[in-house]
């Protein structure tokens, strides 16, 4: 057994963890305590290779099975002549079954757990965190709420076993407070709330570790979601035929920029059209129409000011990105009524999003070339009339949510990016960092996903890939600094990205 550092592509709940545990033990024939000595020898192994100088191990450890995986990473720490002390938060004489006999074996190694002090920790080279596992369902308090605020404020690194104590396994949402871990060693299944939202702060460097556990126990039910990034889903972009010709790479129409937001269209424009649209066209305030297309001339920009201007367009597009700088007035209306009323495949974003909340009767379950929706938390706190705390809680169920009211597939921005469309897979992105939290990021998405859909590449298909690509080359970017990083600093890697025969494709 080894510990696996390429991480597996499936997610799991906490209870179907559980469930690839007991077909293992009971199914398979592996005792449970065999499991554990295998969590915490990887564990162990891990923060070797990790921290090789370490020699001052601090373990915190509950009193369930998580506990007991720090029981015998303790005993493997105390046998390899490190300097050990351990923890139990909680009254060890509740301790059971494998947990137990864990406990036992640290004991008969000659380790003795000591109470804890917060400045038990001081002195620690490495911390381990073995208080918690994916059973918790409930905010933290008391001594284990400030066990773990010690562990966070310790001088030394930390090593979550299996999930960092505090985050919740399904939503990745803090429980009142959890353990920042610079390492997490996961076992069995990844859990999927350790992908999304606040779980991509507190897992740290993340490594895997099957447990030894046979493939056949992983093939009896489907994952909850996968993980996904531009690697899982560049084969969509296929070599182009010699004969190909521009109107064989569609034409994509993108629609806003009202007063002030002119900007917001060009980026869009750029990037449908640095991945690969044959031709891209610009709607926009007649005020803007010579302006949006200086220093990029493949743009056809076209001002518009009434329906009829639009109908002209659509009637010559084959997907229709619409949001950047829209705005939300009545020009804004006019438009997206427009667009929603077509066939044709459509992207929605920004105050498309914005407008689209404030319809009773949106129309869109009922379109016929499919859509795509992209907010960031606060538009789809506005879509689905709640707030973004609720968002920020459930990002799984908020996506689900998304499509099941609107159709189509959803796309919840943020750390951890998820996709979703009614009879899918639920996906994550794995790709991404900080430096995209900046403006015209979203404008950038938009139009790569419409440029993608436009090359004929089912749309849900372009959103996926349209996701990992723009992600992609924000890592690629990220090398020179996250903090800084520009939407148009993307644009260049686009290209290189939607041709991954030629351009480099790793971060």
């Amino acid at each position: 057994m080894s510990t696996v550092t390429k991480l597996p592509n499936t997610l799991y709940l906490a209870k179907e963890v559980r469930e690839l545990d007991r077909i293992a033990i009971e199914d398979f024939g592996i005792p449970g305590a065999v499991l554990m000595d295998r969590a915490g020898f990887a564990s162990f192994e891990a923060m070797r290779q990790h921290w090789p100088d370490a020699r001052h191990i601090r373990v915190l450890c509950g009193i369930g099975n998580n506990g007991g995986d720090g029981f015998v990473i303790a005993r493997y720490a105390k046998c390899a002549g490190l300097d050990v002390k351990v923890f139990p938060i909680g009254d060890v004489s509740r301790l059971s079954g494998d947990a137990r006999g864990a406990f036992e074996a640290m004991s008969s190694a000659g380790l003795a757990p000591e109470a804890f002090e917060a400045h038990g920790l001081d002195d620690a080279d490495l911390v381990v965190d073995a208080l918690f596992g994916t059973g918790l369902d409930r905010d933290i308090t008391g001594p284990w709420s400030d066990a773990i605020q010690a562990i966070d404020n310790a001088p030394g690194a930390t090593v979550a076993v299996d999930i960092p104590s505090g985050l919740h396994a399904d939503t990745g949402r803090i429980l009142g407070c959890a353990v920042r871990a610079d390492l997490t060693v996961t076992f069995i299944g990844l859990k999927q709330g350790m992908f999304t939202g606040q779980g991509t702060d507190l897992c740290g460097h993340l490594l895997f570790d099957n447990l030894g556990v046979p493939d056949g126990v992983y093939g009896r039910f489907t994952p909850s979601a996968y993980r996904m990034d531009y690697d899982t889903e560049k084969h969509h972009l296929m070599p182009r035929a010699r004969s190909a010709h521009k109107g064989d790479f569609g034409h994509v129409l993108v629609v806003g920029g009202d007063a002030g937001f002119a900007c917001a269209v060009r980026m869009a424009g750029e990037a449908a059209a640095r991945v690969g649209a044959g031709l891209v066209s610009i709607a926009t305030r007649s005020a803007h129409a010579t302006i949006v297309g200086t220093g990029c001339p493949e743009l056809m920009c076209h001002g518009v000011e009434t329906r009829a201007d639009l109908d002209a367009l659509l009637a010559r597009a084959t997907v229709v990105a619409i949001g950047p700088g829209l705005g939300q007035s009545a020009w804004g209306k006019t438009m997206l009524d427009a667009v929603i009323q077509t066939g044709l495949p459509l992207v929605i974003d920004a105050d498309g999003l914005n407008l689209l909340a404030a319809l009773p009767r949106h129309g869109l379950n009922d379109r016929p070339g499919g859509h795509v929706l992209t907010p960031h938390p606060g538009e789809a706190a506005r879509l689905l009339d709640c707030t973004t705390a609720v968002i920020r809680d459930d990002r799984f169920k908020a996506v689900r949510d998304l499509a099941a009211r609107f159709g189509g597939t959803a796309i919840l921005k943020g750390a951890g990016t998820l996709i979703f469309d009614e009879g899918g897979d639920l996906c994550v992105a794995s790709d991404g960092n900080p430096g995209m939290a900046t403006g015209g990021m979203g404008d950038i998405l938009t139009g790569v996903i419409a440029g993608l859909a436009a090359q004929g590449i089912p749309i849900s298909d372009a959103a996926r890939l349209g996701v990992c690509l723009h992600a992609r080359s924000a890592d690629i970017r990220a090398k020179a600094g996250e903090r800084g990083m520009l939407a148009t600093d993307l644009i260049p890697g686009l290209r290189e990205l939607a041709n991954p025969e030629v351009g480099p494709t790793s971060p």
